[in-house]
This record gives structure tokens, C-alpha cells and sequence, in this order.
């Protein structure tokens, strides 16, 4: 599930900008954009809300303020001008992209059948590849909350993360740093990320 269907041919610029934008303002700068004929991506993610009389089913944005537009040099001023933008993310002075294989890991997730929701961000810990279902090949930090496995995937750029139910058992260690015999089978450690 995404926002903006929107396609410009954009081979010529990798990555996405990340707009920081006002609060419980993303779908409305989105639409703008749209409007304008970017290309955006905003993902969305069901959640439930509660009240004591009923309980509503409501798309959020899976990393809040923040949308991601495809990267146009020429037409900066009209991105960050729109209404709800404050800024595009940027490192020593220059716009930053985020890569394209982070939006594409998300776009699977969010596309799929899955159960996806926000997750704080997390830098360090064991990374794992998927290695079957329709996730095959992503990698992320598994974790396991309340007995079920979960995929986490994180946005260094955004300082974000997502995290997506699978079984364990669809995951391998994404790198091998040594292997020991142990009794004829092997003990297989994944090399932490560095922090």
C-alpha cells in the first residue's frame, strides 16, 4: 500500500529525496506534489484506533512526516515550496537520496499481504537475508516480540525503521563471519552491524 501512482521517467537521478514535512501533513503535501507531477511515495500502514464506543480502521504513514519525492534539480523550488514542506533532508550542504534498494524493500512490504508497522529505529544487531516467499532476497534485523519473528528494515537516511511478521524459518544469517563443527553440524554467526 502506497500513495501516488504517478510515474515520471527519472532513470537519470538514483534515489528519492526524504521531505521533512509538518505534522499529520504527509497525505495532503503528497497529493500536492502529485498534483505538480512528482513522483511520490508514501507508505501507508493500517492501523486500529480505539474509542469507547467504536473502533476505526485509518491508513497512517509508515515513517510520520516524512514523504519521499523522486529527485528533480530543476524543479527543487516547487518541491520545497509546496504547502507542509519544511525542508529536504540534507548532509554537509547537499541533498541526500535515499537509495533506491531501500525504497524497493519497502514497496515489498508494503505491497504485500503483510502485517507492516513503524519501528524504532535500530542500528546494531544480526542481519538476515529472507530466503523464501514473495520477501526473497530483502535484508533486515530479525527480532522476535510476544512469539512471532519479525523482519526489521531500516532507513539510515530517514532514521527509520519497518518491521514485517515472517517465520523464521524463511531467514538465513545475511553474513557468515565463521563457521565451527560442532558434532558433525555447523553453529553459523552473523556479523553485527557496526554501530
Amino acid at each position: 500500500m502506497g500513495f501516488g501512482k504517478q510515474i515520471i521517467d527519472s532513470t537519470e537521478t538514483p534515489g528519492w529525496w526524504a521531505l521533512y514535512t509538518r505534522h499529520q501533513h504527509e497525505k495532503v503535501v503528497a497529493e500536492m506534489l502529485v498534483a505538480k507531477g512528482f513522483e511520490v511515495f508514501l507508505p501507508l500502514y493500517q492501523s486500529v484506533r480505539s474509542w469507547k464506543d467504536r473502533k476505526k480502521v485509518t491508513s497512517l504513514p509508515l515513517f510520520p512526516c516524512y514523504v519521499l519525492v523522486r529527485p528533480d534539480i530543476d524543479r527543487r523550488f516547487q518541491i520545497v515550496s509546496t504547502p507542509g514542506v519544511h525542508m529536504i533532508l540534507s548532509q554537509g550542504g547537499r541533498d541526500s537520496a535515499v537509495p533506491e534498494s531501500d525504497i524497493e524493500a519497502i514497496r515489498w512490504c508494503v505491497q504485500g499481504s503483510f502485517r507492516v508497522e513503524p519501528h524504532p529505529f535500530l542500528r546494531c544487531g544480526e542481519r538476515v537475508r529472507v530466503i523464501r516467499g514473495s520477501l526473497q532476497g530483502l535484508e533486515g534485523i530479525l527480532i522476535r516480540k510476544k512469539n512471532i519473528y519479525r523482519l526489521i528494515i531500516s532507513v539510515d537516511m530517514l532514521a527509520q525503521s519497518v518491521s514485517v511478521e515472517l517465520s523464521v524459518s524463511d531467514v538465513e544469517p545475511a553474513m557468515v563471519s565463521f563457521s565451527m563443527p560442532v558434532s558433525g553440524s555447523s553453529i553459523i554467526k552473523a556479523s553485527p552491524m557496526p554501530c
